[in-house]
C-alpha cells in the first residue's frame, strides 16, 4: 500500500527547521506485514529529542529514515502468527521490540534487548528487512517504529495492547516520555516515600519523572532547568522547589536547601552539564540516575574517590527499565485515577503537515510535547 510520511533525507540538518525543512511529507510505498508483525493506522505521535537529535546529528541513523517512535494507533491488519491483535485494537508504540528469549529478556529487562537493539540499529524491524521503500529503494525503520507516517508496519512485539479509553494523543506520551521518565524515577532509581528528589532537565521525561516521584511519595521533588516558564509548568505539576540551572550558585543552593544533597539526582536533558548538576547535587550516599541520551562522543570526568569514599551510585536508565506490557497499562490507570496528569505535558499539535515547526518549537524550548495528528 501507499502511505503518507515524514522522510529525512539527509543529516545533520540545521534549525530553523521551518526554513531547512529536513522532513518532507512524501508518499512511501509500505509492505504488507509479515510473520508476526502488524500494520498500525497511527493517530497521534509525540515529538521527543530524540528524533530530533537524528535530525541535527547528535545521535546519527540511516537514512532515508521515516522518523517517530511515541504514538498510538489502531491495528488495522495482523501478519501470521499474530493472535492476540485484531482489527481495531488500540496500541502503544514502544521503540524497543523484546524477542523475550535473550539473556536481558530473560532477566526481566527488556529495554536491554540484543535483537530488538540491533535491528533498531541498522534501521530495520526485528525479523530482518525494511517494509518501508520509496521509488524501489529501501527506506529506514527509526527505532522499529516509525510513526511520522499515517500508517506503520511494526513487530508485534513494539506494540503494547491497552484497554483504556483515552485520547489517542494522551496514550501516545505513555509510549516514550511517560515510560522513560516515570519509569526512571520508579523503577531504575526506586524512589522512596520521604525522600528528596532533583530532576534536571524539565521538558516532557524530566516533568514525567517529576510526576514518578511525586506518586512514589517523594517528600521534596526539586525541578532544575534554564527555563523559568517550564520551572513553572514543574512547580504547576508537583514540584515542591525550582531551581534555574543558569544560576553560578545554583548546585550549592540545592545542596543548602537540602541540608548536604538530595537522595536522588535524576539527569532527563541529555547533556554532560546537567548529568554533572544532577551528580553534584546528590548527597553522599545517594543516587543519581540518568535517562538523558548525549552525544556519543561527549564524555564525563569523575573522580573514583568520591565515587568510593562517598558511596555514591551512578545509574543509567533507559525506557525506564520499564517492562512496556506491564508498566504501560500502569500509568495509564495512575493517569486515570488523577494520581499522574499526563495530558498536562501535551502542549501544542499540529496535522503532519507542521512537524518541521513543531521540531522548532521543541528545539527552543517553546513547547513540551508537540503531537502530531493523523
Amino acid at each position: 500500500m501507499k502511505t503518507r510520511a515524514a522522510v529525512l533525507h539527509a543529516s545533520p540538518v540545521a534549525a530553523p527547521y521551518a526554513q531547512s525543512k529536513p522532513l518532507r511529507i512524501e508518499e512511501v510505498e509500505l509492505a504488507p506485514p509479515g510473520m508476526g508483525e502488524v500494520l498500525v493506522r497511527v493517530r497521534a505521535a509525540g515529538l521527543c529529542h530524540s528524533d530530533l537529535s537524528v535530525i541535527d546529528g547528535n545521535r546519527p541513523r540511516p537514512v532515508p529514515m521515516v522518523l517517530g517512535h511515541e504514538a498510538a494507533g489502531e491495528v488495522e491488519e495482523v501478519g501470521v502468527g499474530v493472535t492476540d491483535l485484531k482489527k481495531g485494537d488500540r496500541v502503544v508504540m514502544v521503540f524497543v521490540p523484546s524477542c523475550g528469549h535473550c539473556a536481558p529478556c530473560s532477566e526481566g529487562r527488556p529495554a536491554l534487548c540484543e535483537p530488538g537493539n540491533a535491528a533498531n540499529g541498522v534501521g530495520e524491524l526485528m525479523a530482518g528487512g525494511r517494509r518501508l521503500s520509496q521509488n524501489g529503494k529501501p527506506v529506514h525503520h527509526h527505532v522499529g517504529v516509525s510513526a511520522f507516517a499515517e500508517h506503520a508496519v511494526m513487530s508485534r512485539h513494539s506494540l503494547v495492547k491497552i484497554e483504556a479509553d483515552i485520547p489517542h494523543e494522551i496514550a501516545a506520551l505513555f509510549g516514550c516520555a511517560v515510560l522513560t521518565g516515570v519509569g526512571a524515577a520508579v523503577n531504575t532509581a526506586k524512589v522512596r516515600a520521604g525522600e528528596t528528589v532533583a530532576v534536571v532537565g524539565i521538558g516532557g521525561v524530566g516533568l514525567s519523572a517529576l510526576l514518578g516521584a511525586a506518586a512514589c511519595g517523594a517528600a521534596r521533588v526539586i525541578a532544575v532547568d534554564l527555563s523559568d516558564e517550564k520551572l513553572r509548568i514543574a512547580r504547576e505539576l508537583g514540584a515542591t522547589d525550582t531551581f534555574n540551572a543558569g544560576s553560578p550558585d545554583v548546585v550549592e543552593a540545592i545542596r543548602a536547601a537540602t541540608k548536604g544533597g538530595v537522595d536522588h539526582g535524576l539527569e532527563m536533558a541529555g547533556s554532560v552539564k546537567a548529568l554533572e548538576l544532577a551528580y553534584q547535587v546528590t548527597r553522599r550516599g545517594g543516587t543519581t540516575t540518568t535517562a538523558g541520551l548525549a552525544n556519543p562522543a561527549h564524555t564525563m570526568a569523575l573522580a573514583p574517590v568520591r565515587l568510593v569514599g562517598e558511596e555514591r551510585t551512578l545509574k543509567g536508565s533507559y525506557v525506564g527499565s520499564c517492562i512496556p506490557v506491564r508498566d504501560i497499562p500502569r500509568f495509564i490507570e495512575l493517569y486515570q485515577r488523577g494520581r499522574m496528569p499526563v495530558d498536562k505535558l501535551w502542549t501544542s499539535s499540529s496535522p503532519l503537515e507542521g512537524i518541521n515547526e513543531g521540531f522548532d518549537a521543541l528545539n527552543e524550548g517553546r513547547t513540551i510535547r508537540h503531537v502530531i495528528q493523523m
